[in-house]
């Protein structure tokens, strides 16, 4: 198979690539770090680097840089071509790198170039923008991007975007289709693509703040998971990660009941807190990461002080102090 730049795709590449993000599934959870941007809204690179540099030494089974908590959308393709490259510099290939590319194809291609020649590892194909589309388009918008680039794909199905079990099949034939990441939390759907898909194809849950849904995902054959919680409190996301590992049920529910469920309930007090919000636990930790670039917005005082109270809470729940 050749891309339309000519170049024949790497099959063993693929697998490779795709053999470090399962062996990385198993050690560690996905990190979606923030992005860096200076007080007047200027992407930051020089924080961004020495934030990076935390979230590795935690260690993550890969990094999602430019993604939906790294405000991919609010990004020029410059700026996108400093993270991207900020990033892969940081790494220094300890884990995998998987950028964020999204929109229609054609956009799309665009910056999965900017990003192959960054040196990322791969790319989540984020949901495409505003239209309804029914199966056959979301099967062929993945394989024009496929085709015009050498990265694997993870296919990301969320909000306008959800396979049938039919779709599924026919990604996973794309040679450079490598897995799925989900973000409906309908474990009915999920468990059918489960059972259609090869043995070798990933899968990763990807429900905002996937701790709480960790063990549900993990029931229907999804373990793997993202983590927007590494993004702030890499102890308190390790913590919880490691219990599921060893089995320590009565370790989880007390994180689930001491941080995260009080978390997604301040989390859903405000549209963008999702992201907006785990940029604010950043900053309260001192962390280089600067404002949110609009459309989101600062969260107000009176949630930014809940925050404080609950990030301290989290923090000696694992034995850390602010």
């Amino acid at each position: 198979m050749k891309t339309s730049r000519g170049e024949v795709m790497p099959e063993a590449e693929t697998v490779h690539v795709a053999r470090r993000l399962s062996e990385g599934m198993e050690r560690g959870v996905l990190s979606f770090p923030l992005t860096s941007f200076q007080e007047r809204g200027s992407l930051d690179v020089g924080a961004y680097r020495g934030y990076l540099e935390g979230r590795i030494a935690a260690g993550p089974g890969a990094v999602f840089p430019v993604c939906g908590t790294g405000e991919f959308t609010a990004l020029d393709e410059d700026e996108y071509r400093e993270a991207v490259t900020a990033a892969v510099t940081v790494t220094r290939g300890r884990v995998p790198v998987v950028a964020g590319i999204g929109y229609g194809w054609a956009q799309a291609l665009r910056f999965a170039r900017i990003a192959e020649d960054a040196g990322a590892d791969a790319a989540l194909v984020l949901p495409h923008y505003l239209i309804q589309a029914p199966q056959d388009g979301l099967v062929e918008q993945l394989r024009k991007i496929a085709d015009g680039t050498r990265l694997p794909l993870i296919a990301y199905q969320r909000d306008q975007v959800a396979f049938t079990a039919d779709s599924l099949r026919r990604i996973a034939r794309i040679p450079t289709v490598i897995g799925l990441k989900d973000g409906h939390s309908d474990l009915d759907r999920l468990q059918r693509l489960t059972l259609a898909a090869p043995d070798d194809f990933l899968f990763f849950n990807g429900a905002a703040t996937a701790e709480i849904q960790a063990r549900a995902y993990a029931a229907v054959g999804v373990p793997a998971y993202s983590s927007a919680v590494h993004a702030f409190a890499p102890e308190i996301a390790c913590a919880f990660f490691h219990a599921l590992q060893r089995g320590d049920a009565d370790r989880a529910d007390e994180l689930l009941r001491g941080f995260y469920v009080p978390f997604v309930e301040l989390r859903d007090r405000r549209t963008g807190y999702a992201v907006s919000l785990v940029e604010a636990a950043a900053r309260l930790r001192g962390l280089p990461v600067g404002p949110v670039r609009a459309p989101l917005t600062h969260p107000a005082p009176d949630d930014l002080a809940d925050l404080q109270k609950l990030l301290d809470q989290g923090l000696e729940l694992v034995g850390v102090g602010r």
